[in-house]
């Protein structure tokens, strides 16, 4: 994860010495995990979540955006309304840690550079998501740490976003995390002397998300969008 976060910021900095606009900005929000374990609501934060991300706008409709997010996500089975789950109550922590990479598609035209006039656009974003997390297993009721892991996801996010002063851009978003993995709950083991252990549906890969807001700032110089 260490070499990831130092291509991230190499990433940054390659791009801010090219001639285009920049975005760099912090996000700010909750996180919900869906499972084998708690709940079933797809968008339900109980986590604290923060991240930063950077965008390169190549375009008023299209940007690479680049993102590190990082929160713990939780559930417990007395919170769902499903009666096996709540009879077998268990409950779970584990910790997040995600660099993702990929395209933002905004619907409307969102020329950065039209300062004098207020933009406001719906966008969608998705690309693909490195995440690092603990393997966790059940023994007696009780969740335990076996090892840390990293998997992949698809991210599928959606949000709008505004100009709200002449350099700054506040989104409001939701992203859900499609995984590589079903073992977030400690539901598939992947030790294998820990097989007797595993839970749920092996079938399906478990989800998490995040929902929050985004503030960025807006620099460098204009861009010749006609080129594109």
């Amino acid at each position: 994860m260490k070499k990831i976060l130092v291509l991230f910021f190499c990433l940054i900095f390659q791009n801010i010495l090219t001639a285009q606009i920049h975005e760099i900005g912090v996000f700010i929000g909750g996180s919900n995990y869906i499972g084998d374990v708690g709940k079933t609501n797809y968008v339900s934060p109980n986590e604290f979540a923060f991240g930063i991300l950077y965008k390169w706008n190549k375009s008023p409709r299209h940007a690479y955006r680049f993102s590190y997010t990082q929160s713990n996500i939780t559930a417990n089975d007395l919170d769902s309304e499903v009666p096996a789950r709540e009879q077998r109550g268990y409950n779970f922590k584990n910790h997040i840690k995600e660099f993702s990479a990929g395209l933002e598609f905004n619907f409307f035209d969102f020329n950065l550079h039209e300062v004098l006039q207020r933009k406001i656009s719906p966008y969608v974003y998705s690309g693909i998501s490195v995440f690092q997390y603990d393997e966790l297993y059940f023994a007696n009721g009780q969740y335990e740490q076996d090892d840390t892991a990293t998997s992949f996801a698809i991210p599928m996010t959606v949000g709008v976003k505004t100009n709200i002063l002449e350099n700054f851009i506040l989104g409001v978003e939701v992203g859900a995390r499609y995984t590589f993995t079903d073992n977030l709950d400690g539901s598939l083991p992947k030790d294998g002397n820990l097989e007797p252990l595993k839970f749920g549906n092996i079938n399906s890969k478990d989800w998490y998300v995040f929902t929050g807001f985004t503030l960025t700032y807006t620099f460098g110089e204009k861009p010749c969008y006609c080129a594109e």
